[in-house]
């Protein structure tokens, strides 16, 4: 039998040179992040608040551009360089600057940054703008995962500060309660820093950022200034007003400028799924809709369906993780079938996620129809995209297309993709994107019949994509460099 002894010492001693610049680029990274509002990220993966192994995660995932890895020790050297140059506000991708550096001719990395980069050398961190109060009006599900990612953001590279939650009182500890929901989650796992309660005040501090805890029943009841608050705008997480007239009730309270509605809105209210429409949002928009889970989950692969091949008609069959609107147990529900438990039945329901994709995207208009199997899992759901196409193709063609847009298109930040055989639905938990095509299960039939598979968080991966919304209505756009393909 061959003695790998040496084989085995040379990989760990490779392990072991990536483990080190790993560790020596999170200061770095940081640096750029806190000083200078620089946001890092490998084709759209964020490499801010990461630990060494997701930093080298990162760059493993690089490998499905051209089947190999993305080196550190050519990441490295430009981050080094990029610190030295007191750069501006911005959204810098490490894997298309060693693409771009490698191409260049180039061999000082502060010398190819200097032409790379030269909107922003010298810009000593400006471009973010004057910070903007959100206030989270509900503090359920989605209120708290969009809690925790401000918090996370709260250090740089945005003007976004959460300064109050609006609920209703339940009981006489529910501060406490409140604070421990937010510290903890069975699904999302524990928050990522401290939570300090003052009950005096009623407060919450989380990692640093005082956040103040309201109480009302009517949104029109609160005056957001007498908390230092002031032009803010109110993340409308309840769903309990979804026209103009029951969201104005926000814009009635003082201290507010804008709402946004974590639900399809009605009426003329324009719905957004960032990445597709959300260029419609404009500065004097005060109510806006960030559409559902669903119709974010699904809308940008089919944009990119919709402008290669053209959809002729198609079924969107949505396979969605149970919530908090269906039964534990067997009980009274309103609505038909939802009253049978959630934990022990797939329930056949309604959707309207695939109508509601034609206010986002207008050419699918009347195109598609819809429906939805609860099933008994806490998070991330699956929809089925049925599609006859206008122009034919083939499994491959579609798959490297969907590949290259989560890679280097223009919705990268929305769209993911993986090959792997072996991925299921937990598999996807906390994922940023809204939507994750399953490359291995892509069918096409005839040519123009074509089966798509798309996981996405229906928690975390909406609620990222609420954010985009919320950073587009306060008037957020960082340069994303270098320019996306």
């Amino acid at each position: 039998m061959a003695d790998h002894t040496a084989e085995i010492k040379q990989a760990e001693d490779k392990w072991g040179q990536r483990e080190e610049l790993a560790e020596r680029m999170i200061p770095l990274i940081g640096q750029l992040y806190r000083d200078h509002n620089v946001v890092t990220n490998i084709h759209g993966r964020t490499l801010v608040h990461k630990s060494v192994i997701d930093v080298i995660r990162a760059h493993r995932f690089a490998r499905q551009v051209d089947e190999a890895e993305l080196p550190i020790a050519e990441t490295f050297p430009l981050l080094q360089a990029a610190t030295q140059l007191n750069l501006g506000a911005a959204k810098l991708d490490l894997a298309l600057l060693v693409r771009d550096w490698r191409s260049s001719g180039v061999n000082d990395p502060e010398e190819f940054l200097r032409t790379a980069l030269a909107d922003i050398v010298d810009g000593n961190g400006a471009g973010v703008g004057e910070e903007t109060d959100v206030v989270l009006y509900g503090f359920g599900r989605i209120g708290r995962l969009l809690a925790r990612i401000l918090l996370s953001h709260a250090g740089g590279g945005t003007g976004l500060r959460l300064r109050a939650i609006v609920v209703r009182r339940n009981t006489d500890d529910d501060l406490i309660k409140r604070a421990s929901l937010l510290r903890r989650d069975s699904i999302h796992g524990p928050f990522n820093g401290s939570v300090v309660v003052d009950e005096d005040s009623n407060t919450i501090t989380a990692n640093g950022t005082r956040i103040q805890v309201i109480y009302a029943s009517d949104p029109a009841e609160v005056d957001y200034t007498a908390y230092g608050i002031s032009e803010a705008i109110v993340v409308d997480n309840t769903g309990r007003w979804r026209d103009e007239e029951g969201l104005s009730k926000h814009l009635a309270a003082r201290g507010t400028a804008k709402v946004l509605l974590t639900a399809p809105g009605k009426g003329d209210i324009k719905n957004i799924v960032y990445g597709v429409n959300h260029t419609d949002i404009r500065p004097d928009d005060t109510i806006v809709s960030a559409a559902s889970c669903t119709t974010n989950g699904i809308t940008p692969v089919l944009k990119v369906i919709q402008d290669e091949y053209g959809i002729d008609h198609g079924h969107v069959e949505t396979v969605h993780a149970y919530t908090n609107d269906q039964n534990l147990t067997d009980n009274f529900h309103k609505g038909s079938r939802r009253g049978r438990s959630a934990g022990l039945n797939m329930v056949l329901t309604e959707t309207g996620a695939a109508k509601a994709v034609a206010k986002a995207l207008p050419e699918l208009k009347g195109k598609l129809s819809g429906n939805a199997i609860r099933v008994p899992v806490p998070d991330v759901s699956m929809a089925i995209l049925n599609l006859e196409l206008n122009k034919p193709t083939s499994v491959d063609e579609i798959n490297s297309r969907l590949r290259q847009e989560s890679l280097t298109g223009a919705m990268r930040s929305q769209i993911d993709y993986t090959n792997s055989p072996e991925v299921v639905s937990t598999d996807f938990v906390g994922s940023e994107r809204a939507g994750v095509v399953d490359g291995l299960s892509t069918i096409v039939n005839n040519g123009t019949h074509l089966v798509l598979y798309v996981w996405y968080d229906n928690e975390f991966g909406y609620s990222s994509q609420v954010i985009r919304v919320i950073e587009k209505m306060a008037g957020e756009s960082l340069p994303v460099l270098p320019a996306r393909d």
